[in-house]
């Protein structure tokens, strides 16, 4: 080996630059060659030398650079992946290697190097050396300016270093070219902070380092652009910092009125100021000032719509002649979902009526129609005689259509479609049908021929760990605390795993039980370590426990024809395969196929008739059943009778556990006592696997529900993410629902983020679709986690609108029905401060909000907001649906009064309840399937 090589395998990186300089080119493409070798031995080295690999990597790389003569070449060596591991160069010893190269060759590197948008970026240092060195134009790629921004010193030294940096005129403008906004320019959200990047900017624009009209423009068209939010952030910042004049604020009209109709909330917000200014100042004409109203007005956000109604009613009395032009662009705002933006609408047309002419009075008298029945009489007094409404349509209720259970197709047939599947897999590891179809396909063609299906998986998962050539005790030391799903199964086949190791996995003991997660878990784990056992030592034909629907359950006679073929065969069932074929199967079967079982005469077959029969052991952590009632500790004359109950109890659970542990292996012997919930307190990581949970009890969904009803709680009280996931997919999945799958949707409405909130909508559309939805006792629910500050009446009333608004009005209208009496009798009974009392504890409320739930409790229900929103979406869905329920409470909440949002809807929902016929109680409702909807009497509500 020459020196060289031995430097750059010690990893002496401050040692290559003086013993590559004085080779001449046919040393350097010697040395390139070992060079190369030396690269290809170090993609043999195991995972576990990455200590090593890094260091090597380092002086690898700035001795290829040095070696290689062309600037394609140089550029590909730097850049290379495999030897980077991801991270920065030694860019101090490559400089000092390459300054003595061409100044035209340097340049062509830098320029290649910025060019690779994959390493640009961490590379910014060396690019710009080399840039100096070559003295030739600065690159200006995307990854490049994002390394510079990077780069540029902050906290306070931010407005020196721009100053001081011969670049800032090149690479500003491309700020505001690149894709994405470099983070750094980001950091800060105020805009007022000194040491932010709209500060500097504009400092820098007010000494004319860079031209101010640069900026204002290209603020401008990123802001109509649109973009991250981060991104925009930043640029409405730097606007306000720069603060545009009156002129440079008419030069961009058409560009403030496009984004105050499509921008996001914020930007549209500050476009409308800016149009309100133009607009009193009479720089607006009117024509753009009614396009941009009827677009504004069209919005969802009710602070832009008030805003712009206010708007309008001040160019009202400024100019009345323009009553004619603008007052019906105002009606847009009759149809708003918002009754008080309808009724700020209305007053604002009745103030302005006298000044219009008769054609564009009718057209105003036809709009009024879209009012609100709440706002019918003053309508009336306004207009006059309203034109008569038609005849009502039939209401329509729309649900998705009920999903059909998808039968699992068979297990791969071919070599090279298993092979592919398993490949698959191994990337990603979601999908649980097709790792059921490929678990009992590897099971399947092992048993046929093992070492044909060994030599295919070694061609296909060349790049495994497990197939390094590392050690055997590394292997099976991983392998037995995770079995990485069907890759354990893989490495046994190719005889990667010892048998030893996977003999004291499976046989160790049973799976402590510290949450739900950890014994679902255990038994997908205890599936594979068993499979990947006896494949080595005594193989199935097939697995029993593989699925018949992709839900996860299993038909009873395919498993009683599955054991009838192991009878054929003389073959043993594996007692993990077998218990979890047990809890799998359909238990609502019908009574043929127990006695079919029974006729096996086999003992796996005699448990599988007992279970379907109901006479099998009981289990515990299946059992939903509510305890018996304690006595009370003041009934002495029951103190006997509590002692001989609690020792019976006792000695039955302990019999129960026995006869558990007699007929389940280790992996399943937490039957045998109630599940603790996956809490909030469960810390470990759950990723992947977690996709396999509903298949390992797919017939008891509300059990399930009940142990991750902690994680989706923790979504609404405690503001996390993600705990919601599993509501629609335990919607589609089997067994009876009650109180455990009804209270994990409650608390998904009331999720903190939309994503959560959206599963919890695709759980409850999906068990209003197949009929499983119990209305009221979601309603029950939902007001009991109201009233005890559990879930934010906002976030529910925002989730209940978007499933409203797919055409479930009647049914979001039978919850709302069966919760409004709860949370309208907990609304009259809290106290209600006035004056300076209720504006104090707004604002105790607000400064503590997220840090004492307990102690603000009292003074938050005062003030809490929401149930007003609630009723408007209640109130919309009763005149979607034409219900006619009484709602106890609500006709004392509408006669309060006063212009609170909760009285005012109150009184809207009251109105539209009372709409036609004043039924008092509601009449039957009259159903009529039509595909995946149900057409009902606009009269009547919607049965639950």
């Amino acid at each position: 080996m020459s020196e060289l090589l031995d430097a750059v395998r010690a990893g002496r990186v401050q040692d290559i630059p003086g013993l590559v300089k004085p080779l001449s080119a046919a040393d350097r493409k010697t040395e390139l060659a070992a060079l190369k070798a030396f690269r290809t031995e170090m993609r043999g080295w195991p995972w576990d030398q990455w200590r090593e690999r890094r260091k090597a990597g380092h002086a690898l790389l700035v001795a290829g650079a040095g070696c290689h003569t062309g600037a394609a070449a140089t550029a590909a060596w730097i850049g290379a992946r495999e030897i980077r591991e991801g991270l920065g160069l030694p860019h101090t010893e490559l400089l000092d290697l390459l300054a003595e190269r061409d100044p035209g060759w340097l340049g062509d590197v830098a320029h290649r190097l910025a060019g690779r948008a994959s390493t640009a970026q961490l590379d910014h240092p060396l690019i710009a050396g080399l840039v100096r060195l070559a003295g030739c134009p600065v690159p200006t790629t995307d990854a490049f300016v994002h390394g510079w921004a990077e780069a540029t010193p902050s906290h306070g030294r931010l407005l020196p270093a721009l100053r001081a940096d011969p670049l800032v005129r090149i690479m500003v403008p491309r700020l505001f070219e690149t894709a994405e906004l470099p983070s750094p320019l980001g950091w800060y959200g105020d805009a007022e902070e000194p040491h932010h990047w709209p500060t500097a900017l504009t400092v820098l624009a007010e000494e004319g380092v860079v031209e101010r009209s640069l900026l204002v423009d290209s603020s401008v068209a990123r802001l109509l652009r649109g973009g991250a939010p981060g991104d925009l952030g930043f640029f409405l910042n730097l606007l306000r910092r720069l603060a545009p004049t009156a002129d440079e604020e008419r030069e961009h009209l058409a560009d403030w009125i496009g984004m105050a109709a499509d921008g996001p909330s914020t930007v549209a917000g500050y476009a409308q100021g800016v149009l309100a200014r133009l607009a009193l100042a009479g720089d607006l004409p009117v024509r753009s000032l009614a396009d941009m109203s009827r677009s504004v007005l069209f919005r969802p956000e009710k602070k832009l719509v008030r805003a712009q109604l206010v708007l309008l009613g001040k160019v009202l009395r400024a100019d009345g002649g323009s009553a004619g032009e603008l007052l019906p662009v105002v009606t847009e705002a009759f149809g708003h979902e918002d009754t008080a933006v309808q009724e700020r609408a209305l007053k604002l047309v009745a103030r302005h009526l006298s000044a219009v002419g008769a054609e564009p009075r009718a057209e105003l008298v036809l709009a009024a129609a879209s009012l609100s029945p709440v706002h019918r009489a003053r309508a009336t007094e306004v207009f006059g005689e309203l034109p008569t409404e038609p005849d009502p349509v039939p209401y329509e209720e729309i649900l998705p259509p009920a999903p059909v259970p998808a039968r699992l197709a068979p297990a791969p047939a071919g070599l090279a479609e298993l092979v592919e599947e398993v490949v698959a897999l191994v990337v990603s590891r979601e999908e649980v049908a097709s790792f059921e179809r490929t678990l009992d396909g590897l099971v399947r063609h092992a048993y046929q021929d093992r070492a044909a299906l060994a030599d295919a998986l070694k061609d296909a998962l060349a790049d495994c760990w497990w197939l390094d050539g590392g050690p055997e005790q590394d292997r099976d030391r991983r392998f037995s605390r995770i079995p990485d799903g069907v890759e354990v199964v893989a490495a046994s086949i190719c005889e990667q795993v010892s048998v030893t190791a996977l003999w004291n996995t499976r046989s160790r003991a049973a799976v402590r039980q510290s949450c739900a997660h950890t014994v679902l878990n255990g038994v997908t784990e205890a599936r594979l370590w068993e499979a990947a056992f006896l494949l080595r030592t005594r193989p199935l034909p097939f697995l029993l426990a593989t699925p018949t629907w992709e839900t996860g359950a299993l038909d009873p006679d395919v498993l009683v024809e599955r054991l009838s073929e192991y009878q054929r065969l003389c073959a043993t069932p594996a007692p993990v395969d077998f218990a979890q074929a047990l809890l799998r199967v359909r238990r609502d079967s019908d009574p043929e196929a127990a006695r079919a079982a029974a006729a096996l005469g086999t003992p796996e077959a005699d448990r599988l008739a007992a279970w379907l029969s109901g006479d099998g052991t009981a289990l515990p952590a299946l059992d939903s059943a509510e305890e018996p009632r304690q006595p009370e500790a003041d009934e002495p004359a029951e103190e006997g009778r509590r002692w001989l109950e609690s020792v019976t109890g006792r000695l039955g659970a302990v019999r129960e556990r026995l006869a558990i542990h007699r007929e389940f292996p280790p992996a399943f012997r937490w039957l045998g006592s109630p599940v603790l919930p996956a809490g909030s307190g469960c810390h470990h990581w759950v990723g992947g696997e977690r996709a396999h949970w509903p298949a390992v009890l797919p017939e008891d969904r509300d059990i399930l529900a009940g142990w991750l009803l902690p994680k989706v709680a923790a979504c609404a009280e405690d503001d996390q993410r993600g705990g919601s996931w599993w509501l629609p997919v335990l919607a589609e999945s089997g067994g009876p629902v009650g109180a455990g799958l009804h209270r994990g949707v409650a608390y998904g409405l009331g999720a903190r983020h939309p994503d959560d909130r959206l599963s919890a909508v695709d759980a409850l559309l999906v068990l209003a679709a197949r009929g499983d939805l119990d209305a009221p006792l979601l309603g029950r629910e939902l007001a009991t986690l109201v009233t005890s500050e559990a879930v934010k009446v906002n976030r529910l009333a925002d989730a209940l609108r978007t499933a409203a608004a797919t055409g479930a009005y009647a049914t979001i209208w039978s919850v709302l029905g069966a919760a409004l009496p709860g949370l309208l009798a907990a609304e009259a009974a809290r106290p209600r401060p006035a004056g300076r009392a209720r504006t104090m504890a707004a604002e105790t409320v607000a400064a503590r909000t997220g840090t004492a739930k307990a102690g603000t409790a009292k003074a938050a229900a005062a003030v809490r907001p929401g149930l007003g929103e609630l009723l408007a979406v209640a109130a919309e869905c009763v005149e979607r649906c034409g219900a006619r329920d009484a709602i106890p409470g609500l006709a004392e909440s509408a006669a309060r009064g006063g212009s609170s949002r909760l009285a005012s809807q109150a009184a809207r929902l009251l109105a539209a309840l009372r709409q036609g016929d004043d039924h008092s109680t509601p009449e039957l409702a009259e159903d009529r399937p039509n595909g995946n909807r149900t057409i009902l009497n606009p009269s009547v509500t919607n049965r639950s």
